[in-house]
């Protein structure tokens, strides 16, 4: 038997959810089963060569739906639908978590129309594309998230949702700042030689920037300095020995300004 492909793009990348009860095409963003059982599938070739679907799809109520034959004809307009509307209900739902007003859900759901529009959405994960459009939104309107707290809600990868909301912003011409901890603090990791701690310790530094206030979020400020104490203090958690004159090397700022943020975290390492 053939492995399954989508009928619309041949991408054999599948993103199926038992929990959400749908798959999506990870290549072309085309929903391609929704709230439905699809008990066995059988692929048969086409005049064309490529395969196609034989058999029968049953709906939720547990009625046939239409044939899995005819599935790929005339849906594209209909599969976009589909993805349009599970992509508001995610929406919502994060938007809710993170208590966003209307404003910002409608906002989040323009951009994602706009990349999904534009093809942005083909080779990324769906939950990456939303948390991006809502953290794009966030820093538009100035709330005090960060992208983890976007990682935390969607459970993903921080630094995936960092990547797929830096090209985003980039493909869509929509000009943010970059102020983003998670952006610093790995790159800053990876020169302070962590070997294979330096997703430990970089988590545990995004975790306590996490937790202080976040003023610095409305000036505008890079967070050079406070992701450098962070790192500081997370690495002798960790036991490395890591000095300031180390951060300053590596973060770019003077001695003063570690030492000013370190006194925000209530600890200051000699």
């Amino acid at each position: 038997s053939s492995t399954k492909a989508c009928q619309h793009c041949g991408c054999s990348e599948i993103d199926t959810d038992p929990t959400r009860g749908d798959a999506v095409c990870t290549g072309c963003g085309s929903v391609l089963e929704n709230s439905i059982i699809v008990s066995e599938i059988q692929f048969e070739e086409n005049a064309h060569g490529g395969a196609r679907a034989v058999g029968q799809l049953i709906s939720m109520d547990g009625g046939p739906s239409r044939s899995l034959a005819g599935f790929h004809h005339g849906t594209g307009k209909e599969s976009r639908e589909l993805t349009l509307m599970k992509a508001r209900k995610k929406i919502m739902q994060v938007s809710e978590r993170l208590r966003l007003n209307q404003h910002c859900i409608d906002m989040a759901f323009n951009f994602y129309k706009m990349a999904l529009t534009r093809h942005l959405t083909r080779g990324r994960r769906h939950s990456h594309v939303v948390a991006a459009c809502i953290y794009m939104v966030c820093r538009i309107e100035g709330t005090p998230h960060m992208l983890l707290d976007l990682s935390d809600v969607v459970q993903v990868n921080v630094y995936e949702l960092g990547k797929a909301f830096l090209k985003l912003s980039a493909a869509l011409c929509i000009n943010i700042p970059a102020i983003d901890p998670c952006l610093y603090i790995v790159r800053f990791a990876h020169h302070l030689e962590f070997g294979d701690k330096t997703h430990e310790v970089s988590m545990t530094a995004l975790r306590m920037v996490q937790r202080m206030k976040r003023d610095w979020m409305h000036t505008g400020r890079r967070p050079s300095g406070l992701c450098g104490a962070a790192l500081l203090v997370a690495s002798r958690l960790h036991d490395f020995n890591r000095t300031i004159r180390d951060l300053v090397r590596v973060v770019k700022v003077c001695e003063t300004t570690i030492r000013k943020r370190l006194t925000e975290f209530g600890d200051t390492p000699s």
